[in-house]
């Protein structure tokens, strides 16, 4: 890694750590923070026979045949202060089109809401060129925005980026760095997730997949959300 590379690093994860801190005190002026990702993939397995359950002496039992009914990608935000799970969206895909359209669900749960910032990864759907020209037309920008892969604001990942980067729209967007998953804090909801729910479920479909996804999100915010207390200040570490 090049000692600009390095540089990067540490600003984007200051950057991810400070927005975090300064979540609670945004909110006192109608700032929301939200940490978002996707989860693709998720297969709806059904299996094959019921499984054993425990008894004394004797662990649960697992059938291990199942059988693939398909598989469903989710787009999940967690507001940061509350630790509620908002608009998640399950579908097919996971497109640009399907990025956007969860980001303008979450905006819509809060329209008094004066900004809102969300930390993500890198993936190119979270810079993308309609994203770009929704979060200019949202925030009231009237500029030229360019064509994408010719000039302008849209013309390509970088300029896109440093445009959703720009606190002056009213959508942020905080990039983490490369290979830092454990800086975005719905990360952690997923795993919990997948540990409560996706590992040890059997689905006889999709839709029945979905369904149990937003049963088990609907409880969570009603009965377990909580705020993670984030104690990295986003430091780098000094031998």
């Amino acid at each position: 890694m090049t000692p600009q590379q390095e540089a990067d690093v540490d600003t984007k994860v200051t950057d991810s750590c400070t927005v975090y801190r300064a979540a609670p005190p945004l909110a006192q002026q109608s700032e929301r923070v939200l940490s978002t990702d996707e989860l693709t993939g998720v297969q709806a397995l059904e299996r094959k026979h019921p499984g054993r359950p425990m008894a004394p002496g004797r662990v649960e039992r697992r059938e291990f045949e199942y059988v693939r009914h398909g598989t469903c990608a989710c787009i999940l935000s967690r507001d940061v202060v509350t630790g509620q799970v908002i608009a998640p969206q399950g579908g097919p895909t996971r497109t640009e089109a399907d990025c956007l359209a969860h980001v303008r669900d979450v905006v819509a749960t809060d329209p008094q809401a004066t900004r809102w910032h969300f930390v993500v990864d890198n993936l190119a759907i979270h810079r993308s060129a309609s994203l770009v020209r929704w979060v200019a037309e949202t925030s009231g920008l009237s500029m030229d925005l360019g064509r994408k892969g010719q000039q302008g604001i849209v013309h390509n990942r970088q300029s896109r980026a440093a445009f959703l980067q720009d606190p002056s729209p009213r959508m942020v967007f905080h990039d983490t760095p490369k290979h830092c998953s454990w800086l975005n804090q719905i990360e952690i909801w997923l795993s919990i997730l997948v540990r409560k729910l996706l590992n040890r479920g059997s689905f006889i479909s999709v839709e029945d997949l979905k369904a149990r996804v937003l049963a088990f999100i609907e409880y969570d915010n009603r009965t377990m959300a909580r705020p993670f207390k984030w104690t990295s200040q986003g430091k780098p570490l000094t031998v």
